[in-house]
């Protein structure tokens, strides 16, 4: 068997799929993307497809260390999300070949499903709990939401109060029968991490991510010494190691490697069991589509510390398609009462739609994230 062509779909809300073809009529999904980056992303695939084809696609080790190793500038957002996307689509073939799920052929599961949780906003907060009580209502039972708007280096008190009266609303709402993960998302510095942290403990959050930008995760060091709260981060991270020395620290609890972001199936399985060794917890990024979520799922199955799963059904991003819109049978993602059941077709367990696919790459998409700037003009972190 050989890859034999590949084909790119740029698809609203804001992704790209990757499907890659081989001579006996096999056929692999990925989800290459940096969000804002697709065209970026989409000229580095073209690139590195021309390494690929006419070679054994079950050769998936191999053809990492070539797509990463065979090019002396290694790294970053771009690169990794395409290795990523290749990475996925190759583990679906070799899936299908073998007529098995992916977690099979990476040891088997260790469980049967995860539990997931939803994002539900937090930043502009005008229905907040109303859309809380829209995830509850589908059964979940854990949401993660954005702490601020935009933060000075050293900023006011009164966005401090209003994100702890924030917290707080919910709190009296759902008391503790919902958990709460709160996102810094980056737009956080350090003089103002240290107090929001602090202020935000006896609400006791299920983890705080990303509490600073991870250009500055020295500083987490110091960030941790405030706090009980487990602190996560790892969306900006792509490879194991990047995250060596933030596993070997001892100040981070939860890891989220991207597997659209971080090298795929096969680096982010190794990042998962990097963490193991250091007992911190695997909770995947995944705020994209339905190939990533299915390639996090057979990561999921296999590695005894992930403990929760993100996904996008319902996110605020997902407007005019949703995550299931591009799946042949929605039911190959079965939420149920907050957990997401691992999918058992082979592969990665999901087949996708590419006549709709098709359709809706004839609209594309243009996303970009907003720009934000503060009251005297300069540029906030987003």
């Amino acid at each position: 068997m050989k890859i034999l062509n590949y084909k790119l779909y740029k698809v609203p809300p804001r992704w790209l799929f990757l499907k890659i073809e081989t001579d006996n009529e096999i056929y692999g999904w990925g989800e290459p993307v940096i969000e804002g980056k697709a065209d970026t992303v989409a000229a580095c695939i073209h690139e590195l497809m021309t390494m690929l084809k006419g070679k054994d696609p079950l050769r998936i080790e191999d053809h990492w260390n070539m797509l990463y190793r065979g090019n002396f500038y290694r790294g970053g957002p771009f690169l990794m999300s395409a290795i990523s996307g290749i990475d996925q689509a190759l583990w679906d073939i070799k899936g299908k070949y073998y007529e098995t799920p992916i977690y099979q052929l990476l040891g088997g599961k260790c469980r049967d499903k995860i539990r997931a949780y939803s994002w539900v906003g937090g930043d502009r907060p005008d229905q907040l709990i109303e859309a809380v009580e829209a995830v509850v209502d589908k059964g979940f039972s854990a949401i993660k939401m954005n702490a601020t708007e935009e933060l000075q280096i050293i900023d006011s008190y009164f966005k401090i109060e209003q994100v702890i009266n924030r917290v707080a609303t919910l709190r009296e709402k759902f008391g503790y029968s919902i958990d709460i993960a709160i996102d810094f998302h980056g737009r956080v510095h350090k003089p103002m991490a240290k107090v929001l942290i602090k202020e935000l403990e006896p609400f006791k959050p299920m983890f705080i991510e990303e509490p600073i930008l991870p250009e500055n995760n020295e500083a987490l060091k110091e960030i941790a010494q405030f706090t009980s709260t487990p602190i996560a981060t790892g969306e900006r991270m792509y490879s194991r190691w990047d995250f060596k020395h933030i596993l070997s620290s001892g100040y981070v609890d939860i890891i989220q490697p991207d597997l659209s972001h971080a090298g795929g199936i096969t680096e982010c399985k190794k990042i998962a069991s990097m963490a193991e060794a250091y007992d911190i917890a695997l909770a995947p990024h995944c705020p994209l589509g339905p190939i990533a979520l299915a390639a996090c799922l057979q990561v999921d199955a296999t590695s005894y510390n992930a403990f929760i799963q993100e996904q996008s059904l319902g996110i605020h991003y997902n407007k005019g398609n949703d995550l299931l819109d591009y799946l042949q049978d929605p039911s190959d993602f079965q939420y149920e009462e907050g957990y997401l059941n691992i999918p058992e077709k082979p592969g990665l367990g999901i087949e996708i739609d590419e006549e709709f696919v098709k359709k809706k790459a004839k609209e594309g998409h243009s996303w970009k994230n907003p720009v934000w700037r503060h009251e005297d003009g300069s540029i906030a972190e987003w």
